[in-house]
Formats: C-alpha cells, sequence, structure tokens
C-alpha cells in the first residue's frame, strides 16, 4: 500500500458495527483498518481501507449506506472473507452512489498501480452491485489477470450509450467519458467476470446486453427481483459465489447447482407466481402451488391452490415444464 501500515493491536473483526452514527462507524473501520492494514480519505465522498491477509485479495467497491444496511454486523462485505478464508481485502466505500467517478479514487487507483500492490497477489477478484458494480467492473483493468463478480452493473449512464435508462437522470452530469469510464471494455484485461441480472428487469437486462464479451459468463436469475444483492445475502449464496470465483471454480453447473436455493425462497416463489398469474398459466400455476406447498408453509400458495384444481393429466405436464 502506498500509505505506511500502522503497527498496532490487532482490532477484532468480529466485532458488530451495527446501528452506530456515521461519524462513529467511520471512526470504527478506520481504526481496524489502520491496525490490520491500511485506511485512506481519497476525498470528502471517498474512503479505501485495507485488510492484510493472504495472497488472494478481494477488492469490493460499496456504500456506507449498504454495508450498514444490508450486514448484520454493519461490516464491509469483506471481512467475512478475511475471518473465514484469510483472504486480504480492499474495500473502497463511497458515501451515496457515486459510480466512484472521482478525481480522487483515479488518484488512488493509479497509484496503486504505480506502487505494483496488486502483483503482490496471486489472485485478485473485484466485487460490487448496482453502481458498486459498474465501478468493480471499470477499476478491475487497474490488475489485468483479476476476476469480477458483478451483480447488477451499468456499463455507463454516458446518455450518448444509454439514455434509454431514465432511473439515474440526475447523475448524467456524472463524468463517464473519461479515464475508467466505460465499463464493458475496461473488462478486457481480466481473466474471467461474471455478470448476474435478472432479463425480467428490462434495463438491467439491457445493461448486461453491453457486457458481453468471451471472457464474460451472464448468469440470468430470472424472477429474482430489482435487488440482487440482498436476496443472494439471505438466501446464503452470495459468499459462497464470491469463495468460488476467487478459488477460480465458479461456472454455470456450479452456480446452477448453487442456484437451487431459490426454489425455498419465497420472494422469488411470490414473484414466479405472480408472472403464471399474468400470463393466465393455469396448469402451471397448479403445479407450483403443489409443490410450493407440499414443502413450505406460505399461505398465499394454499389459497391460490384452492381457487381451482386441473385434473391428472394436465397436472402432470404442468410439473414436467417446470422441471
Amino acid at each position: 500500500m502506498s500509505e505506511q501500515i500502522t503497527a498496532a493491536l490487532p482490532h477484532d473483526l468480529t466485532a458488530s458495527l451495527e446501528g452506530l452514527g456515521k461519524s462513529e462507524w467511520l471512526a470504527r473501520v478506520s481504526g481496524i483498518a489502520r491496525a490490520r492494514g491500511a485506511f485512506r480519505s481519497l476525498d470528502p465522498a471517498h474512503f479505501a481501507a485495507y485488510i492484510e491477509g493472504n495472497t488472494t485479495l478481494l477488492v469490493t467497491f460499496e456504500t456506507q449506506a449498504g454495508i450498514q444496511g444490508l450486514t448484520e454486523e454493519g461490516q464491509p462485505m469483506g471481512w467475512r472473507m478475511v475471518r473465514e478464508e484469510g483472504w486480504s481485502h480492499l474495500c473502497l466505500v463511497s458515501d451515496g452512489d457515486t459510480w466512484f467517478r472521482s478525481a480522487g479514487v483515479y488518484d488512488y487507483i493509479d497509484e496503486l498501480i504505480d506502487d505494483g500492490f496488486f502483483e503482490q497477489f496471486d489472485r485478485v477478484l473485484f466485487f460490487g452491485a448496482g453502481p458498486c458494480a459498474y465501478a468493480a467492473c471499470a477499476y478491475s483493468v487497474a490488475a489485468p489477470g483479476a476476476l469480477v463478480l458483478a451483480i447488477q452493473p451499468q456499463a455507463t449512464l454516458n446518455p450518448t450509450l444509454t439514455e434509454w435508462d431514465e432511473r439515474f437522470r440526475e447523475h448524467r452530469r456524472l463524468d463517464f467519458t473519461s479515464r475508467y469510464g466505460y465499463a464493458p471494455d475496461m473488462l478486457d484485461a481480466c481473466a474471467q467476470a461474471w455478470v448476474l441480472y435478472d432479463p425480467v428487469e428490462r434495463l438491467d437486462a439491457m445493461h448486461a446486453a453491453l457486457f458481453a464479451r468471451p471472457n464474460v459468463t451472464l448468469f440470468r436469475l430470472r424472477h429474482l427481483g430489482a435487488a440482487l444483492q440482498g436476496s443472494l445475502l439471505r438466501m446464503g449464496m452470495l459468499h459462497t459465489l464470491l469463495r468460488l470465483a476467487g478459488e477460480g471454480r465458479l461456472d454455470a453447473r456450479v452456480f446452477a447447482t448453487l442456484y437451487r436455493r431459490r426454489r425455498r425462497y419465497p420472494p422469488y416463489l411470490r414473484n414466479l407466481l405472480s408472472a403464471l398469474e399474468v400470463d393466465e398459466r393455469e396448469p402451471l400455476i397448479q403445479a407450483l402451488c403443489r409443490n410450493v406447498t407440499a414443502r413450505m408453509n406460505l399461505p398465499r400458495f394454499r389459497r391460490r391452490l384452492r381457487e381451482s384444481a386441473p385434473d391428472g393429466a394436465h397436472l402432470r405436464r404442468a410439473m414436467d415444464e417446470l422441471d
């Protein structure tokens, strides 16, 4: 790291930071990072915290609100991987959604490159979700040969390329045309990237299509919704995906096996039922409701099953189609 590592007694990475005020939370994160690696304020809206571990480096891009809202401990996403896998972790954090389009961030990444920081690791994995996934893809170019796991990334907010995305109109003033700008192009130097998205979410799917490259695998999480990171956390999948990606073992077969957990995830099941109802697929609705009520206690599915019942032949055909 470009900042001198502070020698101090190790701080406990298991300590909960949940419920702390913004300034106290930042002070605790800063103290732990300085004791176990390094901490750097990049500008008023961004900081970087490094925890030293083994020769696998996880680089996460996160927001303060996301860290405090998504995890029970109120900790950066990678701290669990430090505890459980012994990985090193570099966390870049923004105050709000900035897509990390900041001169302070550019300069910091440049400094890491000049110092040969990424070269000391055998494997480097970049991770982020939403605007942070954009940053993970864009800055992965700093470590050629890196791996990237990106959940619902935007390719760019440059309106000349993505004027069809009206969700972030107020952020189009950010500069997406200078350095580290167009995220899909920045993936050309990575060894492998995985982009996760729900194809039912039309705008997410349109952005995902822009990432299509020979070294990019697109994983479709149909009917999981617009907040994939939270759903993957609640299903207990996200840290497993990080571990598999960091070990170079994530492929379509492994992902499909892991993603079977959605069959016990009520929000997914409700989304699937709603989609079938919109399409008026009554045999499939009955098959789904029978399958779910046989395994779980979800009143909506039980009520829907009582409304009508297909004959046996229709049910068998429907079950075959669901499988």
